[in-house]
């Protein structure tokens, strides 16, 4: 396991944290249309600013639309910009190069141990944030978007209700409400106890941690702290780490973290919590359970609850089910035609590229436009370290679903690439169909999975086949190449490796 202290932790006052993002609050608050103005009228309303929402409310409002959009917080941008994809991929950034520097020793480069100040590296996260926030009031009021900072309700099928006491009405709606963190019952209320948000807010740094849930969000989270030299462990009731993924494509990074982390508990359920003065007294339960460990914080990752029942909507006559998730068609239309749904209140990943471009649908087609949602592939991406990325048809759903296809895998340790960056612990593989051999599906782990696999998205998007991909010219030496040589070796014609097509 790589030694990792805390005596080089820097303990600050973190009094002065949020001074960057104060000035940036004000503004956009400023921005939002403040108090209970009676009643607001709108062509289109957007319930929601995340990637969705803004998305649906600028395209809309540059397809004609006279548009509301309605934010219950201060800054923009939802759970994705303000505590999700955005400041965690920053955090995750500042593992990354601390990660690198510490490799880079038995290669002849030696660093000396780096000085974690939490509070700063906090700064400046929450500076990204407001960079991207602050963009979207810009664009807010450049497209002449009326932004209302309030919480909103269904009154009736044309009529929301706002908590500050006004009203919208409207004659199209747009639902983006997205979603929140799955919470246990019955733990203890206790600060040290956190969500993915919390998780976020790095100061003080625990000395040791416990990931509840072996998800990607919780995963992703478990690499910032242990670059940053926290004792990690994480406990899954599933016998495998990022469940319903490829076993092959986690693999190399539970290869990785076994040597790493404290501990990586599979197959294990936490039977209780107790918040005590040395910290949270977690009991566990399975075949290979540890006795009660405690912990300095506990982050509970256990997914994500669509908030489509949070809002009323059977006041409107839309229909929601027991999980929050409300149905749409392909012109992402609920069962009430005017009213739309799209993120992670509908069926589907809670992404949000499949949010933003349900978004434009939605826009599209509230400003008459013909216009449906039919994507072939939503490409999904663990921004672990390694990181693990798939798109398309899976082994795992194809192996359930009874459906015949060819794999095409090329190990990165073939790569002068991957060699040249330390990292042959990745491969690509790609899925064919057998009869037409156009691409299915791939998988891609190692150091910019998640950039690379947009390519097999393409590919899967225009149905191109490995005689497509293979004849393709990539860059040399690049990542890029693998995706090639993985066609190549369907075809029998990759002279890398020995990998002759069998007949």
């Amino acid at each position: 396991m790589t030694d990792k202290t805390h005596d080089s932790t820097v303990v600050m006052d973190p009094s002065e944290r949020d001074a960057a993002m104060s000035a940036a609050v004000t503004i956009q608050e400023k921005a939002l249309t403040p108090g209970p103005d009676a009643i607001h009228r709108a062509e289109l309303v957007v319930i929601g600013s995340g990637p969705g929402g803004y998305t649906a409310a600028f395209r809309a409002a540059d397809l004609g639309l006279q548009v509301t959009l309605i934010e219950r917080y201060p800054m923009l941008g939802g759970v994705c910009l303000n505590v999700g994809c955005i400041p965690s991929k920053a955090l995750l950034h500042a593992a990354k190069v601390i990660d690198e520097a510490e490799a880079m020793a038995v290669h002849g480069v030696v660093f000396g141990k780096p000085t974690i100040d939490a509070v700063a590296l906090g700064e400046w996260k929450n500076q990204i944030v407001v960079r991207l926030t602050g963009g979207l009031v810009q664009l807010a009021k450049q497209r002449k978007v009326t932004v209302l900072q309030a919480t909103a309700k269904f009154h009736s099928a044309n009529r929301l209700e706002l908590d500050n006491g006004g009203m919208v009405e409207f004659q199209q709606c747009i639902i983006a409400a997205g979603s929140q963190s799955v919470r246990i019952p019955g733990l203890p209320d206790d600060p040290r106890i956190v969500d993915s948000s919390g998780a976020l807010e790095l100061y003080p740094l625990p000395k040791r941690l416990l990931v509840v849930g072996g998800g990607i969000i919780g995963l992703e989270m478990a690499c910032v702290y242990n670059s940053l030299g926290v004792e990690v462990s994480v406990v899954e009731l599933m016998d495998s780490l990022m469940p319903g993924t490829d076993p092959d494509l986690v693999r190399p990074f539970l290869k990785i973290i076994k040597k790493r982390y404290d501990s990586i508990m599979l197959g294990t359920k936490v039977t209780g919590m107790h918040a005590t003065v040395p910290g949270i007294e977690v009991s566990f339960e399975g075949k290979n359970a540890p006795i009660a460990q405690v912990y300095d914080r506990v982050l509970i990752a256990v997914g994500r609850r669509a908030n489509g029942d949070k809002l009323a909507a059977d006041k409107a006559g839309v229909s929601v089910d027991e999980r929050g998730v409300i149905a749409v068609n392909k012109q992402m239309q609920t069962n009430v035609p005017h009213i739309f749904a799209i993120g992670d209140l509908v069926p589907g990943p809670m992404l949000a590229h499949k949010a933003s471009h349900e978004a434009k649908v939605a826009a599209e087609v509230a400003a008459g436009e013909k216009s449906a949602f039919d994507a072939r592939a939503i490409p999904s991406v663990a921004y672990t370290d390694p990181e693990i990325a798939w798109v398309g048809l899976t082994e795992t759903d194809a192996k359930r679903d009874g459906i015949e296809y060819e794999k095409a895998h090329f190990p990165w340790a073939a790569s002068g690439r991957a060699l040249s960056l330390g990292r042959d612990e990745g491969f690509t593989k790609l899925l064919f169909d057998k009869a037409s051999g156009r691409v299915l599906g791939g998988g891609i782990v190692g150091p910019g999975a998640g950039d690379l696999i947009a390519e097999v998205g393409l590919a899967i998007e225009m149905g191109a086949d490995a005689t497509d991909i293979g004849r393709t010219i990539h860059p040399h030496p690049t990542l890029s190449e693998t995706i090639a040589f993985a066609a190549e070796a369907f075809e029998g014609t990759l002279t890398d490796l020995y990998l002759p097509k069998k007949r």
